[in-house]
């Protein structure tokens, strides 16, 4: 507490009080009293200035008829008891902890939403990859049956080649390949004759039915 004595109360001063820094305590004690549990005891130690500006407000009406103006009230320290700091410690502990927790959960959630979206990502570059590949085969198909047909195969014969061109093709990968376990049904050499003959007769049938069915 910073105080002095009024230029034209000396006399009150002087007399009136036998010890002033004891009625000034008594006075700061009573007021700390009256605000501190007012407040949270958080706000105690942020609002040092508040209890400061009591102090001061009250004093100097309570001291100015005694002669002593107040200067200036400073709270430098507040000091709780021993187990009250102990519980604000485990509370600051606890508080810091979930915050932690929460700023950890939504990092775990920002790495699965941007795996999440990194794999769709690459599902669809994939898909798009699939789709752009059949298309090539297909149309690289309908190519070979222009060329066959242009030399006296029609179309059906041309398919039955093109696939029976691929049986081999397929069985030439696998043999290329001396760790492969995968096994091609049928494989036997007659396959080939057989898969030709057979979709040679299925062609047939098929525009047979057709033709069928436009007459009917």
């Amino acid at each position: 507490m910073q105080y002095k004595v009024l230029e034209d109360s000396v006399y009150d001063a002087f007399y009136k009080l036998q010890n002033p820094h004891e009625q000034i305590t008594s006075y700061v004690f009573d007021v700390v009293r009256a605000e501190v549990p007012k407040m949270k005891l958080d706000y105690v130690f942020e609002r040092k200035d508040d209890i400061a500006q009591a102090i001061k407000a009250e004093l100097s009406d309570a001291m100015s008829d005694y002669g002593y103006g107040i200067v200036k009230a400073l709270v430098t320290d507040i000091d709780p008891d021993q187990e009250v700091k102990q519980a604000m410690n485990r509370i600051n502990a606890s508080e810091r902890e979930k915050i932690a927790a929460e700023y950890e959960g939504e990092a775990e959630r920002i790495r699965i939403v941007a795996k999440a979206t990194a794999e769709a990502e690459s599902k669809r570059l994939q898909g798009q990859g699939i789709a752009d590949q059949r298309r090539e085969i297909a149309k690289g198909l309908e190519e070979s049956v222009e060329v066959l047909n242009k030399v006296g195969i029609n179309s059906q014969e041309a398919s039955a080649l093109i696939v029976v061109t691929q049986h081999y093709d397929t069985l030439q990968a696998m043999g290329e390949n001396a760790n492969s376990n995968l096994i091609m049904m049928p494989n036997a050499p007659s396959s080939a004759s057989d898969m030709l003959t057979n979709m040679t007769a299925s062609f047939v049938a098929s525009q047979q039915i057709g033709e069928s069915m436009k007459k009917g």
